[in-house]
């Protein structure tokens, strides 16, 4: 039986993008759809035609973002546009959403990209999300990021989980990154995972997977190594932040992805607390983190132009 057969997804569209893009949860409701997180903004045509395929000229009611990085949220201003759904964040992200504060969001810090969207309603731990007669109950699940939830529906033994626990890991802890505690939070975040009943996992990104212990032992043995070694955690980190970048705008010339990599704050804050010892500018260390890119395939380069491999 294919995993997206699981009995604990019937009723649902699990969408499972490239790594661009978050994936997509759809809960068919006669009422009106809830779409649990919409994608990049590279993608939102993409998101849109899947959304539509799959409801089949039924409304969409609701979108609940998990958090408000820009490959779970990028979609959102289309979806709005042409379903006219009511969008939920974390109450937390809510006053920054209102202000779009560069600030209070991470697109900018990040260099990232998001299309303004309009704010609805919000989610909070202990909240109840129903939809297609199943019950949501949400959890806090800081770590890969403070306001992140994650969403659990008990009776089917589903498990929503964001970027908080993936197949073979977990994503980038970025309150590490900018010089906040935060692999604490992804550990306390396993143990609320751990001790719930769940039976199939909708990560983030990647194949829903149902060994749960396998994946949180996995994840437990990660994090342990980047408490052991939190540079190891950085040079992670500004690799990826190099990458998603490269995913984004597909292809790039050396000298203007090294421009990027100096003028977008939370690189350059990433070389100051860690990169620092290895090179002695921002742009050097983002030179030396796309060669090894390049050498371990994530990366290609041709020349002065370096490509999304």
């Amino acid at each position: 039986m294919s995993i997206h057969q699981h009995p604990a997804l019937a009723g649902l569209g699990v969408f499972e993008r490239g790594w661009l893009s978050s994936n997509n949860v759809l809960v068919h409701d006669e009422a009106g759809a809830l779409l649990i997180d919409t994608s990049h903004v590279n993608h939102a045509e993409q998101t849109l035609a899947l959304v539509r395929h799959a409801l089949a000229g039924r409304p969409l009611a609701r979108i609940v973002n998990t958090h408000l990085h820009s490959d779970h949220c990028g979609g959102n201003a289309t979806l709005q546009r042409a379903f006219g759904a009511a969008v939920s964040v974390p109450e937390a992200s809510a006053a920054a959403v209102r202000e779009w504060s560069s600030a209070g969001l991470t697109f900018d810090a990040s260099g990232q990209r998001c299309e303004r969207f309009t704010l609805q309603g919000t989610t909070r731990a202990g909240d109840v999300i129903e939809a297609g007669g199943r019950r949501f109950e949400v959890f806090e699940a800081p770590g890969h990021d403070p306001q992140s939830l994650i969403l659990f529906d008990a009776e089917n033994g589903l498990l929503i989980s964001a970027d908080a626990l993936w197949e073979n890991g977990f994503g980038v802890v970025f309150p590490e990154l900018e010089g906040e505690p935060g692999f604490a939070d992804v550990g306390a975040v396993l143990d609320t995972i751990e001790r719930l009943p769940v039976r199939l996992v909708v990560p983030g990104h990647g194949a829903p997977f149902s060994d749960v212990s396998a994946a949180i032992a996995r994840s437990r043995a990660r994090l342990a190594a980047f408490i052991a070694d939190p540079r190891r955690h950085a040079r992670h980190g500004a690799k990826v932040l190099l990458k998603y970048h490269l995913m984004e705008v597909r292809e790039q010339p050396f000298d203007a992805l090294l421009q990027w990599a100096e003028a977008t704050p939370l690189f350059a804050s990433v070389w100051q607390a860690h990169g620092r010892r290895e090179a002695p500018l921002a742009r050097d260390w983002a030179e030396a983190m796309t060669n090894e890119l390049v050498a371990g395939g994530a990366l290609r380069r041709n020349g002065q132009q370096v490509f999304d491999a």
